[in-house]
This record gives structure tokens, sequence and C-alpha cells, in this order.
């Protein structure tokens, strides 16, 4: 390819990065990172290809460098030629001009995992978390999280949690999370560490809140305003217990609440669901009305907070 049609392949892959609504590739961790890499594969298409700036934000880890290390292969091997490890080590590195001139420039800005508490003690409520909403919103950037990264994408965040063989009262506690998405909280290693009860918890204790488990190699893409797709090799899971009956107001710590009408949603790889389009009624009412209420609430074009 010569010089004049890479230009213009850039400057393409650029147009469709700004013109695009904004995606959250959430991971459930423990993604392909050595042979088909298809979430990976998916990031960096969204990124805008082979020509898009990834930013790799390792601050949720304690081997940060080994977190780049892989990371910088797999996205190298992708074909991304400009990549960037954000080494964040305090909030005054999230604060840092220089950092955040690295996000403003971002076309994919990918969180690794590790402690989601860490990760937000450290770019919380920082210039930096400020600057990858604008990067989502008003950029159409998009923004990937695997493992304690997926966690972290949402307002309200599980902190604390342990997985009991029953939902207790209790057992699990929220933080504040970076919140792309809102009225959800995100738990991954879903099915592979047996985390419905743990998920259940949450819902029991905050039943505003919709619970998504995300499995091991597994992403929930989010285009915002348009639709969602799950990709990979396992399953999103879907509690929502807006509508329950519960006791759990009346019982002590460590007992098990009864739940009743609680409703879940299984969405295994290959799952697309989209917005109703202007008066597309077929769409619609193919949707259950509950789980358009989802759609609709986790694709919303939230403000820039």
């Amino acid at each position: 390819m010569n010089a004049r049609a890479q230009t213009q392949e850039q400057q393409e892959q650029e147009r469709r990065v700004r013109e695009s609504n904004g995606h959250l590739v959430i991971i459930g961790g423990h993604e392909d990172r050595k042979h088909d890499m298809e979430i990976l594969s998916r990031f960096v298409e969204l990124s805008g290809g082979k020509d898009a700036r990834i930013v790799v934000i390792s601050a949720a880890s304690s081997v940060a460098d080994q977190m780049w290390e892989m990371y910088d292969k797999a996205f190298g091997e992708l074909g991304v030629r400009e990549r960037v490890h954000l080494h964040l080590a305090s909030r005054q590195c999230a604060n840092d001009r220089e950092h955040i001139k690295d996000i403003v420039d971002a076309t994919g800005i990918f969180m690794t995992g590790g402690d989601q508490k860490r990760l937000l003690a450290i770019i919380g409520g920082t210039a930096l978390d400020s600057a990858m909403h604008t990067a989502l919103k008003l950029r159409g950037a998009c923004i990937g999280g695997t493992s304690a990264g997926a966690s972290a994408m949402s307002g309200h965040m599980l902190a604390t949690g342990r997985v009991e063989l029953h939902p207790e009262k209790g057992s699990v506690s929220l933080g504040a999370g970076l919140g792309f998405l809102h009225k959800v909280v995100i738990d991954q290693h879903f099915s592979e560490r047996q985390r419905l009860s743990r998920l259940l918890s949450v819902v029991a204790q905050n039943p505003y809140l919709q619970g998504i488990g995300i499995d091991e190699d597994t992403a929930l893409i989010v285009e915002r305003g348009v639709g969602i797709e799950v990709l990979g090799e396992g399953a999103v899971t879907i509690v929502d217990g807006r509508h329950m009956s519960t006791n759990i107001a009346e019982i002590s710590d460590r007992e098990t609440p009864e739940l009743i009408d609680v409703r879940l949603h299984l969405l295994p790889a290959g799952s697309k669901y989209r917005l109703p389009d202007g008066d597309d009624v077929a769409v619609e009412h193919r949707i259950p009305q509950s789980l358009l209420e989802f759609l609709e609430n986790v694709t919303k074009r939230n403000p820039l907070s």
C-alpha cells in the first residue's frame, strides 16, 4: 500500500471513530489473548482498527508492568501500531497533564484486571476520569475493561462480596464506580466462580439495580443509543429484582432472604438486541418489556458526569 492510500485509510478509520456513538466492551475476565482473540479483535475494530490509538490503564493491578507486557503483545499482534501504557501509581498521576493528553488522543481505552477498589482509589473523580467520559460520550471512543476493569464501569460497583450457596443479607457491599452505566452492577468470572448467589444478594439489598453477570472470555458490548451484543465463549446473565417481593428488611445479617418474582435473562454469545428505530413496532414486540427496559437503560446516552 502506498503512502497516499495509507493516509486515506487512516483518515477513514478516524472518521468512523469520530462518527461512532461510543462503545463499551465489558469483559468477564480471562479473555483469549493468544489465539483468535475474538474479543480483543472487536475492541480494536471498534477503536479504529490498525490505526487505533490504544491506551492501556493498568492501575487496578499490583503487577502493572506484567499486565502491560501481556496486552502490549496482544494488541501488537492484532496490528495496532500506537499503543500507550498508563502506569498510574497515584491520584497525582491521574491528574497529570501528559496522562490526560494520552486519553484525549486515544480512540480506545482499555482497563486491565486486578482490584476494582484500587482502580477507583487511583482514578475515581480525577481529571483522567473526566477525560474518559469525554472520550466516550463526545468523541465516540471505545472503552474496554476486563475483570476488575469491567466491574468499575458502572456507577455502583461491587466492592466486596463472599460467594455463598444462597444469597445472604450483608454479604456484599457496593462502592462508587466510574459511571459509564447507571442503575446496574456488574460481576465478572460469573459462571466459573458460581457468583449467581452473590449477584442475587446485591439485587436483594439494592432492588433498583439490575445485576449483570459476565462469564470468562465473554463480553457485553454496548453501543450507546443503539443496542447490545454478547461476544465470546460464555453468556451474560441479567438479574432483575425491581418488581420482586422480599423480606430482607426484616431479617438479620447472614440470613437468607425470601425473594419472589425475581426475573432472570440469560443471553448467550451471539445474542444481539437493538433499540426499536422510530416506528419499528415489529422489533419492539420481539423484545420482552423487561429486557427492553434493560436495553434502554444500558444504551442510554448518560450526561458527562
